[in-house]
Formats: C-alpha cells, sequence, structure tokens
C-alpha cells in the first residue's frame, strides 16, 4: 500500500482493518482498526495508507 495513492474501500471491505489481507508480509504491521464511514475517508497511523470509501453505505450502519 502506498500512502500516495488512496485506496478504494466498499461495504463489502467493512470492518475495515489494516493491513489487509492483501498486504504482502513485509508490509505488515499490527492491525488497527478504522472507521472509513464517518468522514469517507481514514489514514493508518502506522503506515499512513489512505482508504476512501465508494459506494453505499451499509443498511442500518449508523
Amino acid at each position: 500500500m502506498s500512502a500516495h495513492t488512496p485506496v478504494p474501500v466498499t461495504a463489502a471491505d467493512l470492518p475495515l482493518h489494516c493491513p489487509t489481507a492483501k498486504s504482502t508480509l513485509w508490509n505488515q504491521h499490527p492491525r488497527v482498526f478504522l472507521d472509513v464511514l464517518k468522514t469517507g475517508e481514514a489514514v493508518c497511523p502506522y503506515c499512513s495508507a489512505k482508504y476512501v470509501f465508494t459506494g453505499a453505505a451499509p443498511k442500518g450502519h449508523h
């Protein structure tokens, strides 16, 4: 994951955590859960990866 390219996230990716399952072994750090629904984006405090929520929010989620 690059800090320069936002990572698109959909409802299927929730709950969002970094590193994701797609991350390579060399790019691992302690798992942290990120609230991407509050503002539509979230930045990982460890690796600075930026996640941007796209699509519709899940129903019943507030």
